[in-house]
């Protein structure tokens, strides 16, 4: 039987924007290419090539976007 496994969720704030895959405490063997992430307005993306689960907290940023 297969087993089901749930991909990591890795938390951003603010200052961690622009959202982005590999994401840099990933080790380099695991990269693909780089793909970034509208998530303020999401809340809630995952990375089409790794699985990687990406949540937005916080206040949304001031200024341009």
């Amino acid at each position: 039987m297969a087993e089901t496994r749930e991909m990591p969720l890795v938390v951003l704030r603010a200052a961690d924007l622009p959202a982005f895959c590999p994401n840099p405490s990933m080790p380099l063997w695991s990269s693909h290419p780089r793909v970034y992430f509208d998530i303020v307005d999401e809340g809630e993306v995952q990375c089409p090539y790794c699985g990687t689960r990406y949540r937005y907290e916080g206040e949304p940023p001031t200024g341009h976007r």
